[in-house]
């Protein structure tokens, strides 16, 4: 089997993931990197053994190489996405770029025009689509099985704990520095339904807002730091101390907190969280995406759906798709179906063996980075009809649901798609 050259540019955790996966399938050789902070390129360049010349601060020069590579894995911040995206494409490297392709609109279709117009190949990274569990419901639906779909509810359950620590004191805690929640976090869901449909969304309806994680529901004394003095450091459930020093499965937090791929020590650990909004009080930081946002959407011929997304629960996926001769109801992590057959009034359990898997980042997208490494080498070896590949055109008209639910939630009002769509083109010309 052939490997495939790849250069990664991002080497935080998504990109740490997509390369290691990358040779764990023996599918691809790493030959450079790109990255910012030099723990992390330092880890993954040891990892992958890419030589000293081949390691860059920047994707600037990285690229100034030429095309060194059949293809380059995007993974840096979503606002740091769309400059060596366009760079790359123009070079002719099919890409793997991390989701959401740009946190505006505008990059979005331009991104997609730019790779069309190359006849370069784009792989957004959408891994749910790429999951044992997405694709049994995907078989379900396409069969026939429950007839027509009528409507769906979808439940994304963000986790109170992993809500605190990514979209509050994170990265993704602030849209001026990365884009706003559902984008971000819920882009996956946006695509996933209209993929599991086969239809376009036509009107979209939002509410939502950041309602909890804010200074007037701190606690009573609550100090701006966790470790200054806070009378709650020791029974707070989003105390810094709790959460990063003391949770028995918390090395992912740990990595991600100090930017290092290993696990830190707690000295380590503390020397971020003095300094880092890390170490902040989760109702005193300068977070301001949602913390719960409803999505109600209409598709072509009448469909409906109601997707919900909340910081308040521990965490996983579920849906219940209604068709005209039967539903299914199914929970991310959990193998066993439930089929209600319409017709014969009878229930049946349908087990996904290998979908008992969390949807969290640290279980691997419920085997959604694994399958996505492997049809991102499919598709560079041209091999056609995997029914998670979408082009890149299709991933960002799925992305315009986002942008158009978050306008709707803004003004309050319900928002065509088509219409949408026209005046972000509009505004490009």
């Amino acid at each position: 089997m052939e490997k495939k050259r790849i250069i990664l540019i991002g080497g935080g955790g998504r990109g740490k993931t997509y390369s290691s996966i990358g040779k764990e399938l023996d599918k691809f050789e790493l030959v450079a990197i790109a990255e910012p902070v030099r723990e992390r390129r330092d880890f993954i360049s040891k990892a992958h053994n890419i030589p000293s010349e081949m390691q860059f601060e920047s994707w600037e020069p990285l690229l100034a190489l030429g095309k060194i590579a059949d293809a380059a894995i995007i993974a840096t911040m979503d606002r740091d996405h769309y400059a060596p995206a366009i760079e790359a494409i123009d070079l002719g490297y099919d890409l793997l770029l991390e989701k959401p392709i740009s946190p505006t609109p505008e990059e979005c279709l331009d991104i997609a025009r730019r790779a069309e117009e190359k006849g370069v190949k784009v792989l957004i990274c959408h891994v749910l689509r790429f999951t044992p569990f997405f694709r049994a419901l995907k078989a379900i639906i396409d069969s026939g099985r429950i007839g027509r779909v009528m409507n769906i509810i979808h439940t994304e359950g963000v986790g109170n704990v992993h809500h605190s620590h990514s979209f509050v004191r994170g990265n993704w805690g602030n849209s001026e520095r990365s884009s706003f929640m559902l984008l971000q976090k819920s882009c996956h869901d946006m695509d996933i339904l209209q993929w599991l449909l086969g239809k376009r969304c036509t009107r979209v309806h939002s509410f939502g807002s950041l309602s909890y994680f804010t200074p007037e529901n701190a606690p009573e004394g609550a100090t701006d730091r966790c470790f200054d003095g806070c009378p709650h450091l020791e029974d707070c459930v989003y105390s810094a101390k709790r959460l990063y020093l003391e949770r028995e499965d918390g090395n992912w937090f740990k990595g991600s907190a100090t930017k290092m791929h290993s696990v830190p020590d707690d000295e380590t650990v503390m020397s971020a969280l003095a300094d880092t909004n890390y170490g902040r009080c989760v109702f005193r930081c300068d977070n301001d995406v949602v913390d719960h946002q409803t999505v109600n959407m209409e598709f072509e011929g009448g469909t409906t759906v109601s997707f919900n997304m909340s910081a308040f629960n521990l965490g996983g996926r579920k849906i219940r798709i209604m068709g005209t001769k039967g539903e299914i109801i199914g929970e991310m992590g959990n193998p066993n179906l439930t089929l209600n057959d319409l017709t014969l009034e009878k229930s049946e359990t349908i087990c996904i063996s290998d979908a008992a898997k969390s949807d969290s980042i640290t279980a691997g997208h419920g085997g959604g980075d694994y399958g996505i490494m492997d049809s991102f080498y499919d598709l560079l070896c041209g091999k056609e009809g995997d029914v998670s590949i979408c082009t890149i055109s299709e991933s960002a008209y799925n992305h315009m649901l986002a942008f158009a639910a978050e306008h709707s939630r803004l003004s309050g009002r319900v928002v065509s798609l088509d219409e949408y769509i026209e005046k972000v083109k509009s505004s490009m010309h």
